[in-house]
């Protein structure tokens, strides 16, 4: 029989097979005379304008900086983006989703540090010491980290995090009855690849990738940039949890909106960044 232990580090190890995405179509080159600069300006605008509850992005393609909103953003909200972008504001396209864009911070049963929970992501190593990636905002509320509600069951600490800006932490092995498996390999997402997620609150859903190097405003939660967003549902406690496709590494579950009833939009912090930042390979 598979001990409570096993079924979490299970999680962690995303031992779920996952459909191969296809190769990347070749994009269509884009049509807009805008360059590459006015963009990035547009992008930095938009940032400026401090609207909570909105992700944006520069899609190349279409000469556009792809703003999307959740519920809780008004039209004068729309109006600050539209200010702050000046004379650019036709370089703004404007989409609306359901729900809240939060970090996916709730209590249940899976990782627990003080009164969170969150889900394990990917196991990593550096040398003869083994560690796991989780989301930045899990590290930065919880210093030690358990895999039991009562916290009797020492996995082990929290060794950094990188909240806001980033949405990545390391916390360390501490406990050698604890197994962690592997079987991954870290890669970049692409827009359109179908992808898996596991998390501790939803289990497994799937969906696809719909822009990269997205940034987000979490209502109340801070600024991350460089996100993969996708298709895939996600709810409170899934945060820190894996996205893969079949064994390629490619995010660590951030925030989102909706839920795994209605749908919604997910964030990603991409792993090889984490990886890196660490000095830790993942396996």
């Amino acid at each position: 029989m598979r001990t409570k232990r096993t079924r979490l580090l299970a999680v962690a190890a995303g031992l779920v097979a996952a459909t191969l995405g296809g190769a990347p179509a070749a994009g269509a080159a884009g049509t807009s005379s805008r360059g590459v600069a006015q963009l990035a300006r547009v992008s930095d605008n938009v940032a400026r304008a401090g609207v909570d509850g909105t992700a944006w992005y520069v899609d190349q393609a279409s000469g556009r900086v792809v703003v999307t909103a959740d519920s809780t953003v008004t039209k004068a909200g729309i109006a600050r983006i539209e200010k702050a972008a000046g004379g650019d504001a036709g370089a703004v396209q404007v989409r609306h989703a359901d729900g809240v864009f939060r970090p996916l911070l709730g209590a249940g049963d899976a990782i627990y540090g003080g009164q969170y929970r969150c889900s394990l992501g990917f196991n990593v190593v550096s040398g003869s010491t083994y560690y796991f990636l989780t989301a930045g905002h899990c590290g930065k509320v919880a210093k030690t980290w358990y895999t039991n509600q009562a916290h009797t069951t020492l996995i082990g600490p929290t060794i950094g995090y990188d909240f806001p800006g980033n949405d990545y932490a390391l916390v360390r092995y501490d406990n050698t009855a604890l197994s962690h498996p592997g079987g991954y390999t870290a890669a970049n997402a692409y827009v359109g690849e179908n992808v898996k997620r596991t998390g501790s609150t939803s289990g497994t859903h799937s969906g696809s990738v719909t822009a990269l190097n997205v940034s987000v405003r979490y209502q109340g939660g801070g600024t991350v940039s460089g996100m993969i967003q996708t298709t895939v549902c996600a709810e409170p406690g899934d945060s820190g949890g894996p996205l893969y496709d079949g064994t390629k590494a490619l995010g660590i579950t951030s925030g989102g909106s909706g839920d795994c009833t209605t749908g919604g939009t997910t964030f990603y912090q991409p792993v090889p960044e984490a990886l890196s930042a660490y000095g830790v390979s993942i396996y």
